[in-house]
């Protein structure tokens, strides 16, 4: 049946898009960082995987999905990815554990298809990276940001906003800039908004500025969901601002964390839309960003005290460092730099901006050094190391993308060194890669409970407690727990597991809930009994009737 299936598939394609059986094709999406469990009852598998290169075929293939949901010989379902980039969530890799899923590949529909520059307003397909937009920016001069994520230069802008996601640049909530979207359920019925359907005019421009549209609020329902499948989004860009400084915030003191917490609220409140969002590191993720494992990169235990008191007082890595970024004039940055700078005074910390004389200074003189006197000198080899990943911080914050986040992913893979660090891509060069992101209530209390939390529980399995919160809100913190592991140690590989359960469970019980979750943790955390999860499954009922799309994807049922 196989071959019908395929000619059937085949049918409904345009001549550059293309279906694909070949086992080979099909591990390289099976390549994931996340090393989830493959025995016989949990077993991912994909039956073939289809390219797509033009967007009207999603709805063709939908149909198509339905039409033979009745026939059980030539049943299968549906798995849309944009780019596949998910690193630490599923990568590219399924969530159903059926045997007849096929995998949609979205990653060639790469049109920007409208920019409107005087509002800042672009419409994008699936496929188009932050690089690609980047780009698209870049080369017609428009002086917008990209909104940009550590995951690196080649994920799907579009993606990341269905997913939740957020970044450092002044939209700091992705899903929010998102003004239009248009798709089609699983049941191959197509969305537009009512704004959209209403609107007599050629342009049908006016959905693209307003978020909410007309009546129930429907495009929620494609975010976090497995209810139908987006074509293009119109996603509200950030205008580049005259000035701009970043500031570091270094606090020797541990404990200083607790009164750091009410004067980030009061930044956050005080200067909203002036100042980003804001990141707290605690000095083991800082020592992530700066310095090589010390234990060597395939060893699975985690740092000791004296190993870390070794790279603190080689690197002068503070205990917590205060991380954000200031957008405006030339006299409103200038303006508030100094109000940051009277907030902080309050606390015994080092206050350094990007814009300083001895930042711009230090950038002037290494850049002026040969690199083969930096690589002679090792002490002019740590500040270049150090500048340089400062500076790529900076872009980000400056919505353009890089891959200096990434480095994280490979400190406990045991080919880290022999990496290009301009070519990094977890997923293929497989690393070891889960992700905890709880939400925490911004005050000092709390955020101190989940620090012990984390510091008590990763070591009892060999994960290294690496801390990152982030402001979503002057109100709302999520917090961004990395696990790091070898994938190629078995025993690495349950522990991570093991470690990133416990988090979850225990993690619940102390108000810390996940905003987002693995393909796994969808499978075995999510209640299908709870009266949202019903509410889902009605939805589910009535927009997918067949089931044909995403199967297991943020739905217990």
């Amino acid at each position: 049946m196989l071959n019908k299936l395929a000619s059937l598939i085949e049918n409904v394609l345009t001549t550059n898009s293309s279906l694909s059986f070949d086992p080979l094709q099909l591990s390289r999406f099976m390549l994931g960082t996340e090393g989830l469990e493959q025995s016989e009852n949990k077993q991912r598998a994909l039956l073939g995987v289809i390219t797509l290169t033009q967007s009207h075929e999603i709805k063709a293939l939908l149909d198509l999905a339905n039409r033979c949901a009745t026939d059980d010989t030539l049943a299968f379902s549906l798995y849309p990815i944009s780019t596949g980039n998910n690193w630490g969530y599923g990568t590219s890799q399924p969530a159903g554990l059926s045997k007849k899923i096929i995998l949609v590949d979205l990653g060639k529909l790469t049109n920007i298809k409208h920019f409107d520059s005087e509002l800042g307003l672009v419409t994008i397909e699936p496929g188009v990276t932050q690089q690609q937009l980047s780009d698209y920016l870049q080369l017609n001069n428009h002086g917008y940001m990209v909104p940009v994520t550590g995951a690196g230069p080649d994920c799907s802008i579009l993606a990341n906003a269905l997913e939740r996601g957020y970044g450092i640049t002044p939209y700091t909530d992705h899903f929010s800039a998102v003004t239009s979207i248009q798709g089609y359920w699983a049941n191959g019925r197509a969305y537009q908004s009512a704004v959209n359907e209403l609107d007599g005019s050629d342009d049908k421009f006016v959905d693209k500025t307003f978020k909410w549209g007309l009546g129930p609020y429907l495009e929620g329902l494609f975010t976090q969901s497995n209810l139908g499948i987006v074509s293009q989004m119109t996603i509200r860009l950030a205008k580049k601002k005259a000035d701009f400084s970043s500031f570091f915030i270094q606090m020797q003191d541990d404990a200083l964390l607790e009164k750091s917490v009410p004067l980030i609220r009061q930044v956050l409140q005080d200067y909203e839309g002036i100042v980003g969002s804001i990141n707290l590191m605690d000095q083991r993720r800082l020592l992530s960003m700066f310095a090589k494992n010390p234990k060597g990169n395939g060893v699975h235990q985690v740092m000791n005290n004296q190993e870390i008191t070794k790279l603190v007082k080689d690197l002068q890595t503070p205990n917590w460092t205060i991380v954000g970024s200031i957008y405006g004039s030339v006299g409103v940055v200038s303006a508030v730099k100094k109000e940051i700078d009277a907030i902080f005074s309050q606390l015994p910390c080092k206050r350094v901006y990007s814009n300083s004389l001895a930042i711009v200074l230090t950038n002037k003189v290494i850049n002026n050094l040969p690199d083969w006197l930096i690589g002679k000198i090792p002490t002019l080899t740590k500040v270049a190391e150090k500048l340089d990943s400062f500076n790529k911080g900076k872009e980000i914050m400056l919505g353009k993308p890089n891959k200096v986040a990434l480095k994280l992913a490979y400190w406990r893979h045991k080919g880290a060194e022999g990496f290009d660090k301009d070519k990094l891509s977890p997923g293929k060069d497989g690393c070891g890669l889960l992700w905890y992101a709880p939400l925490i209530t911004m005050k000092a209390n709390k955020m101190r409970e989940f620090v012990d939390f984390i510091r008590e529980t990763c070591p009892r399995f060999n994960i290294e407690p690496f801390i990152t919160f982030t402001n979503l809100k002057h109100d709302c913190v999520d917090s961004t727990i990395p696990i790091v592991f070898d994938l190629s140690n078995p025993q690495a590989v349950a522990d991570a597991h093991n470690c990133l359960k416990v988090l979850v469970e225990e993690g619940l019980k102390k108000g810390f809930v996940p905003y987002r979750l693995s393909i796994d943790q969808q499978q075995w955390l999510l209640n299908k009994d709870s009266d949202f999860w019903q509410t889902v499954n009605q939805l589910k009922g009535s927009l997918d009737p067949h089931n044909i799309l995403s199967q297991g994807r943020y739905n217990p049922n």
